[in-house]
């Protein structure tokens, strides 16, 4: 199934939205470096300087059914940059995935956390998913407007309390 890149204008700036490649690693490194102490404690549930060699090969390398990962990229300086990347991946149960959001600092605060997401939503369908979640800090105001705006709904964890789960059922 081959994916068609979704090209768009958000904060006045052109940007495509495209399935990951395992030849992303390089950019995907990158993006992670650059992302604010803040943003990385989000993401990652704590402090992370840098992903290992195989993160990284296992975040672009997907299959696009059990897993999917789709970037957000702009040109800068004459070479695409990384700005957001949403994926799902796999869970014990067939029809359900775990869903990640991450988006540049400098792009957090746009509608570039929702596109991404909904491109993600879409992939899931077509795929034969049925549900959605994801595992987030409660303290995660940005996140848990995106899901109020997805139609997610939210329960505690049972097995943390500083943590919430937002599933959406497709």
């Amino acid at each position: 199934m081959t994916i068609p890149n979704l090209n768009l204008m958000i904060a006045g700036e052109a940007v495509t939205i495209r399935p990951i490649r395992v030849t992303d690693v390089p950019m995907e490194a990158e993006f992670v470096r650059r992302l604010g102490l803040r943003t990385k404690q989000l993401r990652f549930f704590g402090a992370v300087n840098e992903l290992s060699p195989a993160e990284l090969k296992s975040f672009c390398d997907v299959d696009g059914r059990r897993s999917m990962a789709f970037v957000a990229t702009v040109q800068k300086a004459g070479r695409e940059t990384e700005i957001g990347v949403s994926r799902y991946a796999p869970n014990l149960r067939a029809d359900v995935r775990e869903i990640a959001v991450t988006i540049a600092d400098e792009w957090q605060h746009t509608e570039l956390a929702k596109i991404l997401t909904q491109q993600l939503i879409a992939s899931a369908k077509d795929c034969g998913v049925k549900q959605l979640y994801s595992v987030e800090l409660c303290d995660n105001s940005v996140m848990r407007k995106l899901a109020r705006e997805l139609g997610m709904t939210k329960t505690p964890d049972p097995d943390d309390v500083g943590q919430v789960i937002y599933s959406l059922t497709l």
